[in-house]
């Protein structure tokens, strides 16, 4: 039965203080302190139903790092550091283990990360089938740039895990409470690699290739542009979306809601893609497409059928 005084709380305080102070911000008190000036971004993500086979596996580590990386990921659209957050973490019933398990790997991955975590809840909703990992993420951002594609840009793409962590209503549509291994892996984290390429590549625009998929490349689109993605690269699907596609899915249903095997997208110049081109493969990332004069649509040349698909 839930205990609402919440008896191992002075055990959950433990672990959250040992993230209380970096180079960015401290808690003291309570209160969050910052030891910067900058323009601040905040993003709030979470696990979404994925955390259905989270919950069912118990795999709370691969959680965090789920709930993780729809913030961080986001985070380098604006070309923020982050420097705190804030948790809300829901169960469909009280489990000291599973709590003290999710809270356990947070803590870890925010200070290799040097993010503090100076508040949080957890609740017990006993209608709720899986887990969720809510996440409210600060940060701040020394330069202000513009996120947006040029015409005459390569476009760099970025190897994914698998699924990453969504399109995973349509997942539980198909497969049901099928156990796969490709259900519970973590969604791949980019922030390290795309952030150490900040400082020496002009990258004109980013996109993290999550809900809505490669559709939400319109977001950084002018309307004088369109997107011209091939199929000539090597970055192919993972099995587990031929897998879905195998199902009947459409090709047109399937770039906008999965990942097709690339989970983040950087726009350059050719002549930025071409010089860096070494340094981007031993990131696992390649060309993938450019930036054409157009009126804003997005051409893909499917992996699934080569058939060309557009939005």
């Amino acid at each position: 039965m839930y205990n609402p005084t919440k008896p191992y709380k002075d055990e959950i305080v433990s672990l959250v203080r040992q993230t209380w102070e970096t180079p960015y911000a401290l808690v003291k008190d309570g209160v969050l302190y910052k030891k910067f000036f900058y323009p601040e971004f905040h993003h709030a993500d979470g696990v979404g139903t994925k955390g259905i086979y989270h919950w069912k596996r118990r795999t709370f580590k691969n959680a965090v790092l789920d709930a993780m990386a729809m913030n961080l990921n986001d985070m380098l659209m604006a070309r923020a550091m982050p420097y705190a957050l804030i948790d809300h973490v829901f169960l469909p019933r009280d489990d000291k283990d599973a709590i003290l398990g999710i809270l356990s790997s947070l803590v870890l991955e925010c200070r290799e990360r040097q993010i503090v975590i100076p508040r949080g809840e957890t609740a017990i909703h006993d209608t709720q089938e899986g887990l969720e990992i809510g996440i409210a993420m600060l940060g701040f951002v020394k330069e202000i740039k513009a996120n947006e594609l040029q015409v005459g840009d390569l476009l760099v793409g970025f190897t994914s895990n698998g699924l990453h962590s969504n399109g995973f209503t349509k997942v539980r549509e198909l497969f049901g409470e099928e156990p796969r291994p490709e259900f519970i892996f973590p969604t791949k984290i980019y922030f390290k690699n795309v952030w150490s390429l900040l400082d020496k590549i002009n990258i004109h625009g980013m996109m993290h290739i999550t809900g809505g998929a490669f559709t939400k490349l319109k977001d950084i689109l002018p309307p004088d542009a369109d997107i011209n993605i091939g199929s000539n690269y090597n970055l192919r699907p993972h099995r587990i979306f031929y897998e879905i596609y195998g199902h009947g899915i459409t090709d047109e249903e399937m770039y906008q809601t999965f990942n097709c095997g690339i989970g983040f997208i950087l726009g350059m110049s050719k002549y930025d893609a071409i010089q860096y081109l070494p340094m981007l493969h031993s990131l696992d990332a390649e060309i993938i497409g450019e930036v054409v004069p157009g009126a804003g649509v997005i051409k893909i040349q499917s992996k699934f059928s080569g058939r060309e698909i557009c939005y």
